[in-house]
């Protein structure tokens, strides 16, 4: 029999996909809200109503060109090098408030860690009043920007969907005229579908998901980043009641240049492609069902942004009295 923790992991996808991610993805810092694969498998999800909790852990490691500029915190720098250990706590409600149908819920990530980020050469800093320099540095151990969410979630048999939308709140942990934040200074939304079909029979699970990030601007560095269109899709089979494995493919783009009297690249619209694998698993711990997810995925066809590894450890599980599964209970898989 399937566990809860399944579908919670499906919840999971789609709650941590809303959290911030501080590696540069183009955009002021080339800072984006999206993060590559984490809406995976059971995207479309939405649990019972209840209250649950998720821990995402957040690796990063990438590389910008050396032939390519980027621009953080007001400065122009080349040869830019990022790692960023960051880990983002997320409670969730899903009430009982039906929305033609669908379970209203509600969730709010807090992101806290240390982002890395070195630079070959300082280009120009016209606000920062710094001149030509090498080997720029920065690390620090930071929080960052809250991120409110909202979504609604319904079934229909094998097909679970939803739809959504978030909000990064600027907390005020800006650090002006530093390479390293965990704050990014400015509001941000992203509205988003995504949906799962899943087939207790045979143990397979085709999540994806669509979404629109809407960026505003950075009053302390004058700096208005562009908006961008986001997809996942994830392939997963469970081998048993436990174990599962899957493929994952993201793409970021950017649809909308920057802009504003900070802006001094230009447009520097950015995009890239993450492919990877995820393997999951279910357990027990003291009669409450968690749910386990490992992913790993590489940027590939990058522009204006490095190429980079992404590893996410999530962990997700209920809090309180467990309620009954709102999906499918797939078979245990022979082979």
């Amino acid at each position: 029999m399937r566990s809860l923790a399944v579908v919670l992991a499906g919840a999971a996808s789609c709650i941590g996909a809303l959290v911030a991610s501080t590696t540069l993805h183009a955009t002021e810092g080339g800072a984006s809200l999206y993060v590559p694969g984490l809406r995976g498998p059971g995207a479309g999800i939405v649990p019972p109503p209840g209250f649950y909790f998720e821990n995402d852990f957040y690796s990063y490691s990438g590389r910008l060109s050396a032939r390519t500029q980027t621009q953080i915190g007001g400065a122009v720098l080349t040869n830019v090098k990022v790692q960023a250990r960051v880990n983002f706590a997320t409670p969730t409600w899903v009430t009982p408030i039906e929305i033609f149908g669908g379970n209203l819920a509600f969730a709010v990530s807090l992101p806290f860690g240390d982002p890395k980020v070195s630079a070959g050469a300082l280009i120009a800093a016209p606000r920062l009043g710094r001149a030509f320099g090498f080997k720029q540095r920065d690390s620090a151990f930071l929080f960052g920007d809250p991120v409110v969410s909202s979504f609604v979630g319904w079934h229909a048999g094998n097909f679970h969907w939803q739809v959504g939308g978030s909000v990064n709140i600027p907390s005020g942990t800006y650090r002006e005229g530093q390479l390293s934040n965990l704050s990014f200074n400015r509001w941000i939304g992203d509205i988003y579908a995504a949906a799962t079909w899943l087939d207790p029979k045979i143990g397979l699970d085709i999540s994806g998901a669509v979404g629109f990030e809407i960026n505003g601007k950075n009053n302390d560095t004058d700096y208005k980043s562009g908006n961008a269109v986001h997809a996942d899709l994830a392939v997963s089979q469970y081998l048993t009641k436990e174990l599962s494995v899957g493929a994952l493919l993201s793409h970021y783009q950017q649809i909308s240049g920057d802009s504003g009297a900070g802006a001094s690249l230009g447009s520097y619209k950015g995009r890239t492609t993450a492919i990877g694998g995820t393997i999951g698993y279910n357990f027990a711990v003291g009669g409450t069902p968690v749910s386990a997810r490992l992913k790993v995925l590489r940027e590939i066809n990058v522009e204006n942004r490095p190429a980079g590894t992404i590893a996410l450890v999530t962990l997700a599980f209920p809090i309180g009295q467990v309620p009954p599964p709102a999906a499918p209970v797939p078979a245990v898989v022979k082979h």
